[in-house]
């Protein structure tokens, strides 16, 4: 079964409308789909609408913001009630703080010579009240500062570049409990993303076990082939279910495309399994 659980519309930082999205999903052989945006629902219903008219099973979905040990990480919801308005309520609070920080980052790279560069990301969000170092970075791209989106990260708007700006999410337990809330299952994204130690990765595992989480992202279109097995590993050690998803954001920037990764390892659980 091609199982994707995570992926990005135009309702945060990707390129796709929630419907083109799930036609592309279904188009690359996708069987069972998630749209997770950040911190944002609004694109739940055409997404799920669309994709059950092409017959794909639809697991509801959302990446909400995370800060822990001073870092952003970042936890998926899967199976959520899209109008829980505990749910609901929280991620608003999240949002709230992106455009002052967009501003901010805008300062930031205008100070490094890069004017207008708040002006110019506007466009490039769909939705204004989730401004990101994405669409700063698109905006970068396009005026050629820097050949591609990654690069931008690596030189500019990484969390220890010189035109971030710290942002303070929602506590783990926090996001964890309106997942829980709303009926869902709280899952790690991208781990092999983080810059921690392994005694602060253990903490984090420990806490994020200890106040309901239940699944870690095993195979995605952030993790290496070393990743793979190695977050396998942590599933296997910490009892956690497995998820995987391509992360996807834009047929010219992401790694993979949906659908197009490997399956889980045999001996783990799926997260789906408990969802579909």
């Amino acid at each position: 079964m091609s199982v994707d659980l995570h992926c990005h519309s135009t309702v945060s930082d990707g390129v796709l409308t929630p419907d083109a999205i799930a036609r592309r999903a279904y188009g690359c052989g996708v069987q069972v789909w998630a749209l997770t945006d950040h911190d944002e629902l609004s694109g739940q219903l055409l997404a799920r609408d669309t994709a059950q008219a092409l017959g794909m099973r639809y697991v509801s979905g959302v990446e909400i913001s995370v800060t822990w040990a001073a870092r952003t990480v970042h936890i998926v919801g899967l199976g959520i009630d899209i109008q829980d308005q505990n749910l609901l309520d929280g991620l608003q609070q999240t949002r709230s703080g992106r455009a002052d920080r967009a501003r901010r980052i805008g300062a930031n790279l205008e100070r490094l010579g890069m004017p207008g560069a708040f002006e110019g990301a506007l466009p490039y969000a769909g939705n204004p009240e989730l401004i990101s170092r994405t669409h700063f970075a698109r905006y970068l791209v396009e005026k050629g500062y820097c050949p591609d989106v990654q690069t931008v990260f690596d030189r500019y708007l990484s969390d220890d570049g010189p035109a971030h700006e710290p942002m303070r999410w929602a506590k783990l337990e926090t996001a964890v409990s309106w997942i829980r809330s709303a009926g869902g299952i709280a899952v790690i994204a991208h781990p092999g993303r983080y810059h921690y130690t392994e005694l602060e990765f253990g903490a984090f595992f420990d806490a994020f076990k200890d106040c309901g989480g239940l699944g870690i992202e095993v195979i995605t279109g952030s993790h290496s082939t070393v990743q793979f097995s190695h977050y396998a590993q942590v599933a296997r050690d910490y009892g956690f279910m497995a998820s995987c998803g391509s992360d996807f954001h834009s047929p010219t920037e992401s790694r993979h495309d949906l659908g197009s990764l490997p399956p889980l390892p045999d001996d783990l659980k799926p997260v789906w399994k408990s969802l579909i």
